[in-house]
């Protein structure tokens, strides 16, 4: 039985704050992602934070951006890429102290994150009656939005790290593992042009675990089976990467609103 939407809270004229899932959009959620892997180990073993000051640190900064973003009426590449990369370090934390800090077994945290993600996708959807990014224009479906992004990086670290320990399989093969369900998940919304909400939240949780095998894979010693670039290097060159290709992404969005605002007004 169908049912109507609630009705959107009160809010300020806001257009989507989420990009369209282009090339670019990917590819810098795959950099994102390796750099939240990789600049958490950096802050926590090499700078010699330790994971709890590491975990805090993270949290309040996402916090502060969080705040920025929802305080913004529109998509800014910068700050909204900015957040991505501070959910994905802090994701990373929340998976490694209930591992490594707490002792829960990757198994249980894998589990208990699918259901809180489940369930706030149930949520999501009984109150908005979408789960779709192209309609993320009010402050209760932003809300939505980063909690499912929070929940979707905790689950696809536990779940990568648990298919990496219980296999065995090595950096690379994962990396490969992941890039494949990844493709699969793409050729079927390609070849079939169906069900294109559930085929991108797929793709989304994946490209974590992806982008964590290819951080281990770049900053792991040549001992333990990476390329021994280490942290530093990796997490600097990916966030050089993301800076340029928003900046782009920023110079575009200028050149265009011109244009946008002629066709709304003619």
């Amino acid at each position: 039985m169908s049912h109507s939407p609630a009705a959107p809270l009160p809010t300020r004229a806001r257009s989507n704050k989420v990009p369209d899932p282009t090339a670019s959009f990917w590819i810098i959620k795959v950099l994102a992602t390796t750099v939240g892997e990789t600049a958490a180990d950096l802050l926590s073993d090499t700078v010699g934070l330790g994971l709890p000051l590491t975990t805090l640190i993270m949290t309040v900064a996402l916090a502060v951006f969080l705040v920025l973003q929802f305080r913004s009426r529109a998509y800014r590449p910068p700050l909204y890429w900015m957040t991505v990369v501070l959910i994905s370090i802090v994701g990373t934390c929340v998976t490694d102290n209930l591992t490594d800090g707490l002792g829960v077994p990757l198994a249980v945290s894998t589990t208990v994150f699918g259901v809180a993600l489940i369930a706030v996708f149930a949520i999501w959807f009984r109150v908005e009656g979408t789960l779709s990014i192209h309609s993320i224009d009010t402050v209760r479906r932003e809300a939505f939005y980063w909690l499912a992004i929070l929940f979707t990086f905790a689950l696809g670290t536990a779940a990568g790290d648990l298919i990496a320990e219980q296999t065995g399989l090595g950096y690379f093969p994962s990396l490969l593992l992941f890039a494949g369900a990844i493709a699969l998940t793409a050729a079927i919304w390609f070849i079939g042009r169906r069900g294109p909400v559930l085929c991108f939240w797929i793709a989304y949780i994946l490209t974590r675990p992806l982008g964590a095998s290819t951080g281990d894979l770049l900053s792991a010693s040549t001992k333990d089976g990476g390329l021994g670039i280490g942290t530093i290097t990796t997490s600097v060159v990916f966030l050089v990467i993301i800076a340029a290709i928003s900046t782009f992404l920023v110079i575009r969005l200028r050149r265009d609103e011109p244009a946008q605002r002629s066709h709304l007004t003619a």
